[in-house]
């Protein structure tokens, strides 16, 4: 299957859900700057922030009867669809966070935790992040789709993406993930199997293996052009002074800047940075599907072994204190960092056993194990695929003629998700 330009999780859903390139839905990555308020946000689960009619509401209008459940898929909150679940944590006046799930109707959190226990959140992100996620979403699929029997049941099985960017894709670790994945897959084709419905398999992008963090914030810092605002936390990121800085995004980075006269010298400053394959502006923007106000002025695109930081600190003494945790929503960029342990820390169960016993006790607490070693990862992805087979992959129980018809190129393009599974949905035979 063709990707998208970032092939990242956010943008490459939104492009299965409503048809769209990212030029036309919106979702430029997995986080960008708001063009009004300037602040950068990441994982986003608004619905509407997927601008066009995403499948489930298509199907609506076609067939009232319709049903959907949305287990883990993003863009959750608020979607059209009649049972839906996603990671949503509480969050206390007093700074604590209680690690939860959203789910609407609210009761069917209810219906799934009382027979699964909860939602086991530190396996779907952090240190920790592995099989454990992926079982339990695929046990509650398999219980959804036993009590309700949707019209279409969404699953998203996330954890390929963890041992991928720990180890590279050529590990054992990640062979190993591969399998797992596959065993949960063929559990889902089962039950589907029996209800007498089809499967479709897709995947996002491929993710390939890297050796370099391109440092890109560093860069324009040094160059003048990125300032930040110290204070007691460390040293945060302005973006109301930066005349430049990037939203950097696994192997893609949007870079804004406000003086239209400063663009000359932000490429001037990337030209002696390595790891960049290109810088598109302008018209490079437009045909690259980019061309939308949540993007970049410039977007970097990184060489095909190399990987952008979110770094924009120059003395790791000076680093915010959100930089040494998981702290995705408040970090401007992606740390793929926050997979690993800090290898520095002498006893490091101890330390975590010590943050939880604090939190137990309701203490304040800061679970700061996190490592600022850029190099520890082994696999990224975000750029387009040197090849096809390097990429996303599209797979159907029920072969091409029964959704929408084989590709003449031999590749299925991602914009057409929508419409191969409309075609599904909307079959009178299933025996055709």
């Amino acid at each position: 299957m063709s990707a998208v330009l970032p092939a990242v999780t956010l943008s490459a859903q939104a492009t299965m859900l409503s048809g769209g390139s990212p030029a036309e839905h919106g979702v430029v990555g997995n986080g960008w700057m708001d063009p009004k308020t300037r602040d950068v946000g990441f994982w986003k689960q608004a619905n509407q922030l997927v601008d066009g009619k995403k499948l489930y509401e298509r199907a609506r209008e076609l067939d009232p009867a319709f049903t959907c459940a949305k287990l883990f898929w993003w863009f959750n909150m608020g979607a059209a669809v009649d049972w839906s679940i996603t990671p949503r944590p509480f969050y206390a006046a007093d700074g604590r966070k209680d690690l939860s799930v959203y789910s609407s109707p609210p009761a069917f959190r209810e219906e799934l935790e009382q027979p699964l226990g909860a939602f086991p959140f530190f396996d779907f992100w952090g240190p920790r992040a592995g099989l454990a996620s992926s079982r339990w979403i695929t046990d509650a699929a398999l219980l959804s789709m036993e009590n309700h029997r949707p019209t279409l049941t969404m699953v998203y099985l996330p954890h390929l993406d963890y041992d991928y960017q720990r180890f590279g894709p050529d590990a054992p670790q990640s062979k190993q993930a591969l399998e797992d994945v596959d065993a949960l897959a063929g559990e889902l084709v089962a039950a589907a199997d029996k209800l007498g419905a089809e499967t479709v398999v897709v995947s996002e992008y491929g993710i390939e293996p890297v050796s370099r963090a391109v440092h890109i914030n560093r860069c324009l810092r040094e160059a003048g052009l990125l300032e930040v605002r110290p204070g007691p936390f460390g040293e945060y990121l302005d973006p109301f002074a930066s005349q430049a800085f990037a939203v950097s995004d696994h192997q893609v980075a949007h870079v804004y800047v406000q003086d239209p006269g400063a663009l000359g010298r932000v490429r001037s400053s990337f030209e002696s940075l390595a790891g960049i394959e290109a810088v598109l502006g302008g018209e490079e923007r437009t045909r690259a599907g980019l061309d939308h106000p949540n993007s970049g002025d410039l977007i970097a695109v990184a060489e095909a072994d190399a990987w952008f930081t979110y770094y924009y600190w120059l003395d790791d003494s000076r680093a915010p204190d959100f930089a040494r945790t998981v702290d995705i929503h408040r970090k401007p960029g992606y740390d793929p960092a926050e997979l690993f342990i800090d290898p520095k820390l002498a006893f490091p169960k101890l330390r975590v056993a010590s943050r939880l016993a604090r939190k137990a006790i309701g203490m304040r607490y800061m679970m700061d194990v996190i490592p600022i070693e850029a190099d520890l990862v082994r696999g990224s992805h975000g750029r387009l695929p040197d090849s096809p087979e390097r990429g996303p992959v599209f797979l159907s129980s029920a072969g091409f003629e029964a959704c929408g018809g084989a590709p003449e190129s031999g590749v299925v393009e991602m914009k057409s998700v929508a419409d191969r599974v409309l075609a599904l949905l909307l079959r009178e035979d299933p025996a055709d």
